[in-house]
């Protein structure tokens, strides 16, 4: 009689193991490799343009002439490409004749920068003071945003700059942060480097 329970217990045994769901692990979380290219910066003096400042190699610099299929007004605006992570930092150029216009210059630079509330962790405000007449503010956004990085500089009576980082692809901080930390090292160092004529 023992011989003939044996097997009934296998069997009730095999059946048990059969139907248990398996147990799943989760992966380890991942990000694609980026191959950061070498820098070797660069001058840029256009001789038109009162402003000069280094940059990045990697950096292809065009002249815009166009802004929502409208002329711009001047030839100083320019458009740094960055095809190796498909970004581009536009950049925005005005000469300064009153107040008024730098005033108003500096409300839509906060403007365009706080249309990213919506999407945004939290802005960070932070001041430029620099030597030779030159300050400023830096925005630098986290979250998933359009445009993680954007600054104006000023000398406060004749010239305005204003620039905002943007890449052509949908805002996923995480797999975008080592590139925008990458791009703004280089980004701030044209900063420091940024100089007026």
């Amino acid at each position: 009689m023992n011989a003939v329970n044996i097997p009934g217990y296998f069997f009730i045994v095999i059946m048990a193991l059969a139907c248990s769901e398996p147990v799943y692990q989760p992966k380890p979380r991942m990000f694609p490799s980026i191959n950061f290219p070498e820098t070797h910066d660069q001058k840029f003096q256009p001789e038109s343009c009162p402003y000069t400042f280094q940059h990045a190699g990697y950096f292809q610099i065009q002249m815009d002439t166009n802004f929502f299929d409208e002329n711009v007004s001047g030839k100083c605006w320019l458009n740094m490409q960055i095809p190796v992570f498909n970004g581009t930092l536009h950049c925005s150029y005005y000469p300064l004749t009153s107040q008024q216009d730098l005033t108003k210059y500096i409300k839509d630079a906060y403007q365009l920068a706080r249309e990213h509330q919506k999407k945004a962790n939290f802005i960070d405000e932070l001041p430029i003071h620099k030597p030779g007449r030159l300050s400023g503010m830096l925005f630098n956004i986290e979250g998933p945003v359009a445009s993680p990085f954007q600054f104006f500089l000023t000398d406060s009576s004749h010239h305005f700059f204003r620039a905002s980082l943007y890449f052509n692809s949908q805002a996923k901080p995480d797999s975008l942060a080592p590139i925008v930390e990458y791009v703004k090292k280089d980004i701030m160092e044209m900063i420091n480097s940024f100089e007026w004529r």
